[in-house]
């Protein structure tokens, strides 16, 4: 019997991930599962009508990454925004609706790779079908994200017709919806039983995506049926970098995988076994802060990016951005990037690892949902920029700033790591910490993630850009921090604003460990296959 783990921040999903490994199906397959299913679980968090990306890694085999982004409607112009005075893209209703979902054909690309003959996609998606027919239970996170995006769409109260398909699954007699209720969606069952039966492309090609088209006839940067027939997940090479522990992965532009990447590469270029906790978090904080002023002049669809972003990586690029960060803390004015998604992780019976991430960008996206399919559509190309000349600029046919990026890591040692978190330009912060605790300072797999966490800036629609401490790590640290320049504010313990983080090892033996973070409705589970 051969051991194998899954971790996810909905209890369920994890244990349909498990089933699947237990009864000898992939770690792609297990995942499939899982991502359909926590679509249901999670409404606020990821949907089909998202984004998603992939790290997968066979024994003996270097990882491969898929990018299943969606790109921008053809008809996309920012003129089309701003003849209309509009100086952003609006965050919901179907003005924010300007790019496909891509999670749909990257589980066709991965299943593609890697499938288990005997396991249909009527199988992978039977508990997700059942959970949308039969409902779930409201959790404190998804009761929090309702009331959230209730107040958001109560002042676009005259605009209220785009929103009454989102109203009739997510809210109860027009409130929002209170932990311990039951949602269900029978449209996205119905979804889920049509594209078993005639494949992932329906979704993109057949009755699907003909009424996904129909419900943009007539927004003005609309999706087409042309663009949906036309949109495919892709391999891509992932970024990689040495450090003294091994090989760390990430995926490439348009996602932040080359700031998470840098955080890490910056902190393992200057640590000193010798530093307090305190200052272990400072030049991991100032790395960040590094690491962001690149992103945000840097990261947009790849196809517009001239230079070979992995050069940032280097050894001469390292050091010169070194010389930003000392051992007083940096001015930080810089507007972050919130967001919600769920990451995933697993290790199949065969070693092989996957490190996934799904997402709709906001809580509820763009909360528009398509009538006749429960399918809540994401706001992702409200990350677009309106100002001509930008980097990330609005156009046709492209991908934005993307904040999702799974992470990998292959250790000198012969073990694997799959991590990774939701959370906007948490994700990156939470990486790095969970990677330090555990290689740099030895902390337990579970430790690493449970321990009190930090944040720089917003999230969850504040403006703050202060760096968060959990009251835990606030009452060790906090002071010292504060006398290196750091405005500090401090949040409860087990913040949700913290992330849901996750993590797995595999090590050269072929034992496994596994660990979830307290802060979601979550659970890492190991065991063994049949």
């Amino acid at each position: 019997m051969v051991q194998v783990a899954f971790t996810a921040p909905h209890r369920e999903a994890t244990q349909i991930g498990m089933d699947v490994l237990q009864a000898g199906g992939s770690a792609v397959d297990a995942m499939i599962a899982a991502a359909a299913a926590i679509t249901v679980l999670y409404p606020h968090m990821n949907s089909i009508g998202g984004d998603s990306f992939w790290l997968i890694k066979k024994p003996g085999e270097a990882p491969v990454a898929i990018d299943a982004c969606g790109t921008s409607a053809s008809q996309s112009r920012v003129e089309k925004y701003t003849s209309r005075k509009l100086h952003k893209i609006p965050e919901r209703g179907k003005d924010a609706c300007v790019t496909l979902g891509g999670t749909v054909d990257g589980w066709r690309l991965a299943r593609e790779m890697v499938s288990t003959p005997n396991i249909s996609l009527k199988n992978l998606f039977e508990p997700a079908i059942n959970l949308a027919k039969t409902g779930i239970r409201v959790s404190n996170s998804l009761s929090k994200a309702s009331t959230k995006v209730s107040t958001d769409l109560l002042a676009l109260n005259n605009r209220q017709e785009e929103f009454w398909a989102f109203n009739r699954i997510f809210s109860q007699s027009d409130s929002p919806l209170s932990e311990g209720d039951t949602v269900r969606n029978p449209d996205l069952a119905s979804v889920f039983e049509r594209i078993a039966e005639y494949g992932l492309r329906d979704f993109y090609e057949g009755d699907i995506a003909r009424c996904i088209a129909s419900s943009f006839e007539g927004v003005e940067c609309g999706i087409s049926i042309d663009d949906l027939k036309q949109y495919q997940a892709k391999f891509v090479s992932p970024l990689h970098h040495e450090n003294c522990f091994g090989s760390l992965y990430n995926l490439p532009p348009p996602t932040q995988g080359i700031a998470s990447l840098l955080i890490l590469a910056l902190y393992d270029k200057m640590f000193d076994s010798g530093w307090s906790e305190a200052q272990r978090t400072h030049y991991l904080v100032e790395s960040c802060k590094s690491a962001f002023h690149l992103r945000d002049t840097l990261v947009c669809d790849p196809s517009t990016i001239k230079e070979d972003v992995s050069g940032y990586l280097s050894s001469n690029s390292l050091d010169s951005m070194l010389h930003s960060i000392s051992k007083e803390a940096a001015p930080w004015p810089n507007k972050l990037q919130s967001g919600d998604t769920v990451w995933m992780g697993c290790v199949d019976a065969q070693g092989m690892s996957v490190s996934f991430i799904q997402s709709i960008y906001w809580e509820f996206g763009s909360a528009v949902v398509i009538p006749g399919t429960g399918i809540v559509w994401n706001n992702r190309g409200s990350s677009f920029s309106l100002v001509p000349n930008h980097h990330n600029v609005l156009a046709g046919n492209i991908k934005p700033l993307h904040t999702l990026n799974p992470a990998l890591a292959q250790h000198k040692d012969g073990s694997t790591l799959v991590y990774g978190c939701m959370g906007g330009d948490g994700q990156p912060q939470t990486q790095s910490a969970i990677y330090s605790r555990y290689y740099y300072d030895g902390c337990s797999l579970e430790d690493s993630i449970s321990m009190g966490r930090w944040l720089l800036g917003r999230t969850w629609g504040d403006s703050d850009t202060d760096l968060k401490l959990e009251h835990s790590l606030y009452h060790r640290i906090g002071r010292e921090l504060e006398s290196f320049g750091h405005k500090v504010q401090v949040v409860p313990e087990y913040s949700e604003i913290m992330g849901h983080a996750g993590a797995i090892v595999l090590d050269a033996r072929g034992k496994i460990q596994a660990a979830n973070d307290p802060r979601s409705d979550g659970v890492a589970m190991t065991g063994k296959a049949q």
